[in-house]
């Protein structure tokens, strides 16, 4: 009796690559790995959240956001893939580096460092494209991704601001205030 062997797909080249340089390929492909590990990282943020002990519903909403809007930003990195005739090479997801969030405080600083390592990283690509003679990939970056980066920042500076102003890491009802009044609104 004969096993069944699968062979190997090979990568052939598509017929509609142009002008994509290899490393702007596999740029994509790291991109879409960190888009789907924060995505992956927020959700882990919300669930936390949502815990009997934890009852922060407002955070919990403000990351299951997050977190849909990373995914879809992998998706994005998937559909440019395509459409210039890369080929998409999906890796293993990194586990967040922790599945216990403290406070909303202590989640809000977790989700500024990431964010700034995603923001990080698109301008890294946006480089190697702009060497590599590839204005597509740079306006993609800079209509999609670049000023949403900024603004995500930005939105979790003043958060952040507002949680340390309120001294919500030592005082519970201030982020519970934080929680009903600001994320739950």
């Amino acid at each position: 009796m004969e096993i069944l062997r699968i062979k190997p797909v090979e990568m052939e080249n598509s017929q509609i690559h142009q002008n994509y340089d290899r490393d702007c390929e596999a740029l994509i492909n790291k991109m879409i790995n960190l888009e789907l590990f924060a995505g992956y990282t927020y959700t882990s943020m919300a669930h936390y959240f949502k815990r009997d002990d934890v009852a922060l519903p407002g955070f919990a909403k403000f990351f299951k956001k997050n977190s849909e809007e990373e995914r879809e930003h992998a998706e994005k990195f998937m559909e440019l893939q395509n459409k210039r005739g890369g080929r998409i090479v999906l890796q293993d997801i990194k586990k967040p580096d922790r599945d216990m969030w403290g406070n909303g405080l202590i989640a809000m600083q977790c989700a500024l460092q990431l964010e700034k390592n995603i923001n990080q990283a698109l301008l890294d690509l946006h480089k190697v494209a702009s060497e590599k003679g590839d204005p597509h990939l740079c306006d993609f970056l800079e209509t999609h991704y670049l000023n949403e980066q900024v603004e995500a920042i930005k939105k979790l500076g003043d958060h952040i601001t507002n949680l340390s102003k309120m001294d919500a890491g030592n005082n519970r009802m201030a982020e519970y205030l934080f929680d009903k009044h600001t994320l739950d609104s």
